[in-house]
């Protein structure tokens, strides 16, 4: 089945072309990043707005590049949520509409579940069961994965999630939008070990999240250096820097091992934005050996929000057999900016 997929959760429009049987034959991604750096963070209307003038020439450009025509589509999906309303009602709205134009049933995706899938599409893919950590945006999730639709919650973020950890402590730090690589690249030329800072619920014994304390601690620095006259001083924000990424790294880490050793499963998957961290790589990695297991991390192009992780949610769902198609004709729609991924689990 060839199905088109879109994605307009945020400030990136994300169009793809997916085969049930040959993969992710094409994909097209414009990031709005140049537009909101200017206002230090995503301004939803004009995200909105750039999402309609970018959709229309992505989807030309990727039936294109699959070599098909939009008559050999046999399927559309789209992000209904989470995500900004107005920019996922423009991406709903043309999917919908295209899907009417077309005569095709139209699928609803979420789009955490589309990161979630997303370590599917590299080269070396993970079998099930697996657990996952979801770290993309305002999400810091544990959940342990059974199959496509089958989705445990373990642990989450009680407040600030690891995304927003990176994105305020690097405006805290001056630093530019968006803020999580901004924040990696200065903390290269850091030393962790010169700031202390907390790792909020490491040893809770749970697996729940905290990263508003850190946010504080990192303001709590910065007023020191402030009062110290070195808020400029490159090395002293290069350290903070250092020590922020390492004790978010440390607790993402640590709570993933934890939740292989509870679940007794051997496999770890990453998706997500904060998944194409460096730091954070290297440590799930070099960790894995003593647990016997495995780690796995979607593509680093794919890592942000993108049409291929929505098309190709949709294939997996439709190879699983979750899809009728007959019941996906209606021309009406709603988005769901705020989307529980449990709601969207199969009974049983």
């Amino acid at each position: 089945m060839l199905i088109i997929g879109f994605e307009s959760s945020c400030d990136e429009t994300g169009v793809a072309i997916a085969c049930t049987e040959r993969g992710l034959l094409a994909h097209a991604l414009y990031s709005q990043i140049a537009m909101h750096r200017e206002y230090g963070g995503v301004v939803p209307e004009l995200a909105s707005r750039d999402h309609i003038r970018r959709i229309v020439p992505l989807t030309r450009q990727v039936l294109q590049q699959a070599g098909v025509r939009a008559s050999d589509l046999e399927l559309v999906a789209y992000t209904a949520g989470p995500g900004l309303a107005g920019a996922l009602l423009v991406g709903a709205g043309f999917a919908r509409a295209f899907a009417w134009g077309q005569g095709l049933p139209a699928l609803p995706i979420h789009h955490l579940e589309g990161h979630l899938l997303s370590p599917l599409l590299a080269e070396d893919t993970p079998d099930f069961p697996f657990v996952a950590l979801l770290v993309s945006g305002g999400h810091t999730q544990l959940m342990r994965v059974d199959g496509v639709g089958q989705y445990q919650l373990l642990g989450e973020t009680l407040d600030d999630a690891a995304g927003e950890a990176f994105d305020k402590s690097a405006k805290l730090l001056g630093l530019g939008y968006p803020g999580g690589p901004e924040l990696s690249r200065l903390a290269e030329q850091g030393d962790a070990s010169a700031c202390q800072l907390p790792r909020p619920m490491l040893h809770s014994g749970d697996l729940d999240f905290s990263f508003s304390g850190l946010k504080t601690a990192v303001l709590t620095r910065m007023r020191a250096f402030q009062a110290a006259g070195q808020e400029t001083d490159l090395v002293a924000r290069a350290n903070l820097a250092a020590a922020t990424e390492s004790a978010i790294v440390d607790v993402l880490a640590a709570k993933s091992i934890r939740a292989l050793r509870q679940t007794g499963l051997k496999t770890l998957v990453v998706a997500g934005g904060v998944g194409a961290n460096q730091h954070l790589r290297r440590q799930l990695q070099a960790a894995m050996p003593a647990l016997g297991g495995r780690v796995y991390f979607p593509p680093l192009h794919l890592c942000t929000d993108n049409g291929a992780m929505i098309a190709w949610a949709a294939a997996l769902r439709v190879r699983a057999g979750l899809v009728d198609t007959s019941q996906l004709l209606d021309a009406g729609f709603a988005v769901r900016p705020r989307w529980n991924l449990q709601d969207i689990c199969v009974p049983g």
